[in-house]
């Protein structure tokens, strides 16, 4: 009887559940009343659907690596506004509709503190993609020309917040200055977006490189944007420097 119980379980793809009944059948000394038991039963089903949930979510954003808010070294010497990325966690802002902003030289943390908050907002149960920017550009430049141009936007479009690494490393040509646009302006007032970036906000209207365009870009970014401003030395460098001698 139990064992066609727990089959049809299987079957019903109630996986938590099935864990949770045969534990309890496993385990005699437990001693749950009907209710308790239901309750046990059901809890458990939630929470495992709620974990692949986030699995799920995380495997979509393709992070480059695990990255949590917990890490984040909150050292004087970095300017990191702990208080704000306090706030930040509770994702907030993706409910306001905000976009955040990175910005600090080579090697400071800017990519983990931006996957960290990505990491938090899949956990809380939102859709998150990660970009290396350049990369997204030449996949959207594939996309045009095999005309998966306009799912790939929509997809994008969809996803509750989306995290575009290193901006800036390189000027935006006139396709590029188009997608980048495409994207900021399906977003706006609806979605969050983070950007992480070596150069300080000021210089961003010289990579994109057309004033006009610029100026709506950036209209549509920094409005009510909150800004991370990371000081001091590279991470990696210290890490380097803090690894025993062989």
């Amino acid at each position: 009887m139990n064992d066609q119980t727990l089959e049809k379980m299987k079957q019903l793809r109630l996986y938590g559940m099935s864990r949770a009944f045969n534990t309890t059948l496993e385990a005699s000394s437990i001693d749950y009343t009907n209710d308790e038991l239901i309750a046990y039963l059901i809890n458990s089903e939630y929470d495992d659907r709620e974990n692949r949930k986030v699995e799920r979510l995380i495997n979509t954003a393709k992070f480059r690596y695990k990255a949590f808010i917990e890490e984040i070294d909150f050292d004087s010497s970095r300017g990191v506004d702990k208080n704000l990325i306090n706030r930040l966690e509770f994702c907030d802002f993706i409910k306001n509709k905000q976009n955040i902003l990175v910005c600090g030289s080579t090697g400071v943390g800017k990519s983990f503190i931006a996957t960290a908050i990505g990491y938090k907002a899949c956990m809380m149960g939102y859709k998150v993609m990660y970009f290396n920017i350049n990369k997204l550009f030449s996949k959207l430049k594939m996309a045009k020309a095999d005309g998966s141009y306009i799912k790939e936007i929509n997809k994008i479009e969809k996803q509750d917040l989306i995290i575009l690494d290193d901006f800036g490393l390189q000027s935006l040509d006139n396709f590029k200055r188009q997608d980048l646009m495409e994207i900021i302006e399906d977003r706006h007032g609806k979605k969050s977006t983070i950007i992480a970036s070596q150069l300080p906000v000021e210089s961003w209207h010289e990579v994109i490189a057309e004033q006009t365009i610029a100026d709506a870009i950036l209209d549509r970014i920094v409005h009510n944007a909150l800004r991370i401003e990371l000081k001091g030395e590279s991470m990696r460098k210290k890490k380097i420097e803090k690894q025993p001698i062989e």
